[in-house]
C-alpha cells in the first residue's frame, strides 16, 4: 500500500509514513485549533515538495481569505497556482431549499477540476457547513456519505475538516462523519497548549498517544517524540 507524505513535520511518524493513497481522513477539533492550517499545509507541501497537485474546496471562507491565511506562513502559492499545482475552489452558494439537488453538479465540477489538474490531493473545509444548508439531520448524513464515496472514486488522498465543541471525546459535528472516512485526526487546543491524537487510521498501525504540536510562521510541526497525558485534555 502506497503512503502519501503529509508534508507536516512529525506527522508521518504517527501514521507509518503517511496517509494511505486514495484514503479520506477527517481532521476534527474545536474552533481555532489549527484544522485549516493543517490541511492547507498538506496541500501546499504536497504540491511543492512532492509534485502532487491539490485542490482546496471551501464551503465557508472565500478564496481571498484562504490566500491571506497561506501568505502568513510565507508560502509562495502564486507560483503553484500559475503552474496549476494548487487551486482554491468555493463550493457553490445555494438557497437551502435547492442545495441538496445541487450536490451532483458540484461533485461533477470537482471531478472535472481533478482531471484537468491531475490532482492527487483534496481538502474539504468544512463538512460542518452542510448544517447551514441542510435542515434535516438525515439529509446531512446522506450528503456527507455521498460526498465521501464520490471523492474516493477520484483516487485523491483527501482531508475533510469538522468543527466540534472541543471536547476530547467528540469526533465530529453530526456524529456521522467518522463513519464515512478511513481515518480521524483530532486536534485540541487547551491554552496555551496544542495537541494531536490519531483516533483512527484504517490499514495503519498508528500511534495511540497524544502529542503536542506547534503552529509557527512556517506552519504546523508535530512533536512526535513528546507525549501529553489524555487526562490533561478537557
Amino acid at each position: 500500500m502506497k503512503r502519501i507524505p503529509s508534508g507536516i513535520p512529525g506527522m508521518d511518524e504517527l501514521i507509518e509514513g503517511g496517509f494511505l493513497e486514495g484514503s479520506a481522513t477527517l481532521v476534527s477539533g474545536g474552533a481555532g485549533c489549527g484544522k485549516s492550517i493543517f490541511c492547507t499545509q498538506f496541500l501546499y507541501n504536497g504540491a511543492k515538495d512532492y509534485g502532487e497537485p491539490g485542490i482546496f474546496i471551501t464551503l465557508e471562507e472565500g478564496p481571498t481569505n484562504i490566500w491571506w491565511n497561506m501568505q502568513r506562513f510565507h508560502w509562495d502559492i502564486t507560483k503553484l497556482q500559475t503552474e496549476k499545482k494548487l487551486k482554491i475552489y468555493r463550493f457553490g452558494m445555494y438557497d437551502p431549499a435547492v442545495f441538496a439537488n445541487k450536490i451532483d453538479d458540484e461533485l461533477k465540477k470537482i471531478q472535472e477540476m481533478v482531471e484537468e489538474m491531475g490532482a492527487k490531493r483534496l481538502v474539504i473545509d468544512s463538512t460542518t457547513a452542510f448544517g447551514l444548508w441542510l435542515e434535516k439531520e438525515q439529509m446531512i448524513r446522506h450528503t456527507i456519505f455521498k460526498i465521501s464515496e464520490s471523492l474516493k472514486k477520484l483516487g485523491c488522498t483527501t482531508l475533510l475538516t469538522a468543527e466540534t465543541n472541543g471536547k476530547k471525546d467528540v469526533y465530529s459535528a453530526f456524529g456521522v462523519e467518522e463513519f464515512a472516512v478511513d481515518g480521524i485526526v483530532m486536534l485540541y487546543f487547551v491554552p496555551p497548549n496544542r495537541s494531536i491524537f490519531v483516533r483512527k487510521m484504517r490499514g495503519t498501525n498508528h500511534d495511540k498517544r497524544v502529542h503536542p504540536f506547534d503552529i509557527t510562521d512556517k506552519g504546523v510541526t508535530v512533536h512526535s517524540k513528546d507525549e501529553i497525558m489524555w487526562e490533561s485534555l478537557h
